[in-house]
């Protein structure tokens, strides 16, 4: 379908708008019905405009920002269902620098279900994938502080 530079401006826009906001509600302490919609609204969103004009990276990291809001609402059905879908755009797209971040979310979404065997298996290949990975300081924290948060989902048994 042909856009023009404003359609595809405007869904950019909102794609990361949305998953920018989406953040703030991982944050809050306590939660209520109506900020948990709202947060999961907001993932929706912006996969849904990163599918209309984003890049293969675009798509996984939706992919698994949904995972993880379905991990946090204890959906573990939908979180692994993400969670593959980011895993498969990774390995199909050669993403590495998402892989990590994928298989975090199979850990997590593992972890939400119950199955802290499988959990912890995609948790050793996240860690594995981020110490292969040549990233500032900066990143690296933020991608081991998400593996620590679903290592603590598996010590919780």
């Amino acid at each position: 379908m042909k856009m023009s530079k404003e359609e595809r401006e405007f869904h950019r826009k909102i794609a990361a708008q949305c998953f920018n906001k989406t953040w703030d509600y991982f944050d809050m302490k306590k939660k209520t019905a109506e900020a948990n919609s709202d947060m999961l609204h907001l993932a929706h969103a912006s996969r849904y405009h990163w599918g209309v004009v984003g890049a293969p990276r675009n798509l996984a990291v939706g992919d698994w920002m949904l995972s993880r809001v379905y991990a946090e609402l204890q959906q573990p059905r939908l979180a692994l269902q993400f969670a593959e879908s980011a895993l498969a755009i990774c390995e199909k797209s050669g993403l590495s620098e998402v892989l990590p971040t994928a298989n975090e979310a199979m850990a997590r979404a593992y972890a939400v279900s119950g199955d802290y065997q499988t959990a912890k298996k995609y948790l050793d290949k996240a860690r594995l994938q981020l110490d292969r990975m040549k990233l500032d300081e900066e990143d690296r924290s933020i991608y081991l502080g998400q593996i620590e948060q679903t290592a603590l989902l598996i010590g919780r048994k």
